[in-house]
């Protein structure tokens, strides 16, 4: 008994042979595919990567979650150290001015003067020389909330009135 192409086993042979051609030319397709897939893969993950897009997913999380956290105490540490530096700097000369005066009328070219160093708060102190053609004074005055501890001259009392309002005497095109 032999098999021909025209019985029911030679059909079902022939069948087979060509499930089976299209099953390796779909496997041969998918392989293509595959290795497409994989070499977009290496890609993203670089020539090292031994490892699948999922676990790269998850080490990537796993970075971002590490830099947040170094951003977070780093941004503590600034805020700490603007803290400390504001308050280092509040009893700081914010504000200053000059008042020059002839104190004798002696037409000698406003020598004399008083000048305010204040904080940001209006305390500090004001320094006053009183020039004469013969000798020189000088005089310190503190100043607590823009009022002296003792009683200011009236050019005292000016200079720390200017350096209350900065704004409104300085240059040109100087800093504020």
């Amino acid at each position: 008994m032999s098999a021909t192409i025209t019985d029911t086993q030679g059909v079902i042979a022939i069948a087979a042979a060509a499930v089976a051609v299209i099953a390796l030319l779909g496997a041969a397709y998918l392989a293509f595919r595959l290795r497409a897939l994989l070499e977009a893969q290496r890609a993203l993950l670089g020539a090292s990567g031994k490892r699948d897009l999922a676990e790269h997913a998850l080490a990537l999380q796993r970075s971002f979650a590490d830099l947040r956290e170094y951003v977070e105490e780093a941004s503590a540490n600034v805020d700490q150290r603007v803290l400390s530096v504001e308050r280092a700097l509040a009893g700081a000369i914010a504000n200053r001015a000059l008042v020059r005066y002839d104190a004798y009328n002696e037409q000698s070219g406003r020598q004399s003067l008083s000048l305010a160093l204040l904080d940001a708060e209006h305390s500090g102190i004001v320094l006053t020389c009183i020039h004469h053609r013969e000798q020189a004074r000088v005089y310190a005055k503190q100043v607590v909330n823009g009022r002296g501890e003792l009683e200011l001259s009236p050019e005292e009392a000016e200079a720390v009135r200017l350096a209350a309002v900065p704004e409104r005497h300085s240059p040109p095109g100087a800093p504020r």
